[in-house]
């Protein structure tokens, strides 16, 4: 099934989708078609990691259960952005109606300054953000699994984490894709990265055994007593790591570490309820600020991907991040206009600035008198990285949740706790390093997300649950840094309102727009006619390898069953129930 996926994307890349407004071209990926099941489903991107997953449903336990499994799993076989050192977010829905959201994102440790990756000019020092001891915030990876299992789960911490120890124990043996990960050349730079994923420079291949005996025990203490982790000798001995290396979280930044439960963001579109992520994560408010200024259209009279529709996609997303880059941040430090944002009549009011035919130069850019209040004052503006991943999961009495989890950057800091086997977040580049200079996504960002003790980055993690009529309809969610939020967007749109299946709306090529820097970025797969039809509209495009990572799962209105849509973009991960 890989092969066959990464055989369409290439085909679809030189046959792309569609012809025009009025004639659709279908594309390779149509073909493709979700893996179905009756009873239960996990998606997510290493196929172990699903296999984890299944097994515990199997045994008996439920949607949290399995995702808990699935969490630790992928702390062993995707190291790129699975972790015990990172941190996410996890929404459920309850057979009964009901619906949460944990919060388990880092946070900066407590001697953090707003201008600590600032030089003596002012400027930001190249990568002190994103390499090393000093980019680590504090990790809530451990606690949100751990508060997660305890509060919901039924099969407790040690049944549900024995997937994970035992493929750090036994080993797996590695993929092509997964021994070229571990070439990344800034591991070297970290003695026991180096030696744990470089084998001291010699190299794994594809085909061999991995095993981790350091983090199978570092497993086996969490199990036992997860205190350890944030209260016990290994937070000791993590704050003792980090500190020898040069950062600055210590002991009580660890112990003082709390998961916060939230209310999810709701939204309304065309008949569906969508749940969604709260901030700290900007995710469900861009996410539904877009989807209420696509209210008023007929999207599926244009057509899927085509350049009308592209157009009011493209205008929608350009309002919603302008927004979002000027008042979103951590609700405990900032007060952000979250109502206003929401609103009906405020998407309302920014859709009558869309030109039909014509784009609207973020420059030009103003918003609706009368709604929000003016936003704070920026000196300049300031990226979040491609490399978290995402798991959908729903069981057989109903639950559901949705996963994203992050270590930011590709391996996050690159840092790995001698000792203890796993790697450190590089999160607090998600933060504003100098208000107006932007992160590695791209992303210029303004006071309400700088650097302040125990704050919490601002997010584009989107983890999404979509209701129809009180049932689960989706179970959304990808990677991807900014890109997240238009990749969700995308699934959603191509299979609730354009009828594409689950499959076909994950695997068709992306595009994307955060208003700064004014540019249209999209996937290989779209017909050059297309392209010129929106540059003729005044976008700028430029086409960009394959981004993000949905793994989705859709149920079906009439039967009830459920599909599961993995993507292939990786080709490492899969769908799978029973």
């Amino acid at each position: 099934m890989q092969a066959r996926h990464r055989a369409f994307w290439l085909v679809s890349a030189l046959v792309p989708l569609l012809a025009s407004p009025a004639i659709a071209q279908p594309g390779p990926y149509l073909a493709e078609k979700p893996v179905t099941a009756r009873h239960a489903m996990v998606v997510t991107v290493h196929r172990l990691a699903t296999d984890a997953g299944v097994r515990i449903l199997r045994e008996g336990g439920n949607a949290i259960d399995a995702a808990v499994a699935v969490g630790f799993a992928l702390e062993v076989v995707y190291p790129i952005a699975g972790n015990l050192g990172g941190g996410g977010f996890m929404l459920i829905h309850f057979a009964n109606g009901k619906n949460t959201f944990l919060d388990y994102r880092e946070r900066a440790p407590l001697a953090a300054t707003p201008n600590m990756y600032l030089n003596a000019k002012g400027n930001v020092i190249p990568g002190a953000s994103l390499y090393g001891y000093r980019a680590i915030g504090v990790p809530g990876s451990v606690a949100g699994l751990v508060y997660a299992e305890k509060k919901y789960g039924r099969l407790g911490l040690e049944k549900v984490m024995q997937p994970a120890i035992q493929l750090a124990s036994h080993g797996f043996r590695l993929s092509a894709i997964t021994a070229a990960q571990f070439h990344d050349s800034r591991l070297s730079n970290y003695p026991a990265s180096f030696r744990k994923y470089q084998r001291n420079g010699n190299y794994y291949r594809a085909g061999d055994l991995f095993r981790q005996p350091r983090l199978a025990a570092t497993l086996r203490t969490i199990a036992a007593d997860p205190s350890d982790f944030y209260h016990g000798p290994m937070a000791r001995q993590i704050a003792a790591f980090i500190q020898k290396g040069g950062g600055i979280i210590t002991a009580k930044d660890l112990a003082e570490y709390k998961v916060v439960e939230r209310t999810p963001v709701y939204g309304a579109f065309h008949g569906y309820t969508i749940v969604s992520a709260p901030p700290p994560s900007s995710g469900g408010i861009v996410l539904i600020e877009a989807l209420n200024i696509l209210n008023g259209y007929n999207l599926r009279k244009l057509g899927d991907r085509t350049p009308a529709e592209m157009h009011l996609l493209i205008e929608a997303y350009r309002r919603a991040f302008m927004d979002r880059n000027a008042y979103l941040g951590d609700p405990a430090y900032v007060k952000m206009p979250i109502a206003a944002m929401l609103s009906q009549k405020y998407a309302d009011a920014w859709r009558a600035s869309i030109l039909p035919w014509k784009a609207t130069p973020s420059k030009d850019l103003h918003r609706p008198a009368g709604f929000l209040p003016p936003p704070p004052t920026m000196s300049q503006v300031r990226h979040e990285s491609p490399d978290t991943t995402h798991y959908s999961i729903i069981d057989s009495q109903g639950n559901a949740v949705s996963v994203t989890t992050t270590l930011n950057d590709y391996f996050g800091s690159r840092v790995t706790v001698a000792g203890l086997g796993f790697l450190l977040n590089d999160e607090m580049d998600d933060f504003a390093s100098k208000q107006g200079v932007p992160n590695m996504f791209g992303l210029i960002q303004g006071p309400a997300n700088s650097i302040a003790p125990g704050k919490r980055p601002l997010s584009s993690m989107t983890p999404t649950i979509v209701l129809r009529n009180g049932k689960v309809s989706y179970v959304l969610g990808s990677p991807g840094g900014s890109r997240i939020i238009t990749t969700v967007a995308n699934i959603f749109l191509s299979s609730a309102i354009q009828g594409l299946n689950i499959q076909a709306s994950v695997d068709a090529p992306r595009f994307h727009m955060q208003d700064l820097p004014d540019v249209v970025y999209v996937e290989p797969g779209f017909l050059p006619a297309t392209l010129a039809s929106l540059r003729k509209r005044g976008y700028h495009v430029k086409v960009q390898p394959p981004w993000s990572d949905g793994e989705c799962i859709a149920v079906d209105p009439k039967t009830g069953e459920l599909e599961g849509g993995h993507d292939f973009r990786i080709g490492l991960g899969s769908a799978a129930g029973y």
